[in-house]
């Protein structure tokens, strides 16, 4: 098990494409997160289209002690959201940090159907 938090980013139907977000660089922005934040993986879909582009934030075993679960995170479409996310990542992420700037305008919470399939 690792020892930091990890991101979840969504690149299905609606999420990283750019038929639905024209100008963003989706395969960039992966990179971008991979590079600087260290545990990513991609999900085909989260299920959640009508947020995204939506990365949801794993608690590390510290994070879970503490009694974190999983943050969804909507709209992650530009440099300054990413830098928050992976801030955040660094700092802890849930549970450890609270999330820095404006990161926490962007958590939403799915439905439970939805959530399970992260947990």
């Amino acid at each position: 098990m690792s020892a930091v938090p990890t991101l979840t980013v969504c690149r299905g139907c609606c999420c990283g494409t750019s038929t639905k977000h024209p100008g963003v660089d989706h395969r960039a922005q992966l990179e971008r997160l991979r590079a600087a934040a260290g545990r990513v993986r991609v999900s085909d879909c989260l299920d959640a289209c009508a947020y995204s582009n939506v990365v949801v934030v794993s608690p590390s075993p510290a994070g879970r002690r503490a009694g974190a679960r999983p943050v969804w995170l909507l709209g992650v479409l530009d440099a300054e959201t990413e830098d928050e996310v992976v801030a955040w990542v660094r700092a802890g992420g849930p549970g450890v940090a609270e999330p820095p700037g404006m990161l926490d305008l962007r958590i939403f919470t799915p439905s439970r159907r939805v959530r399970a399939a992260v947990d």
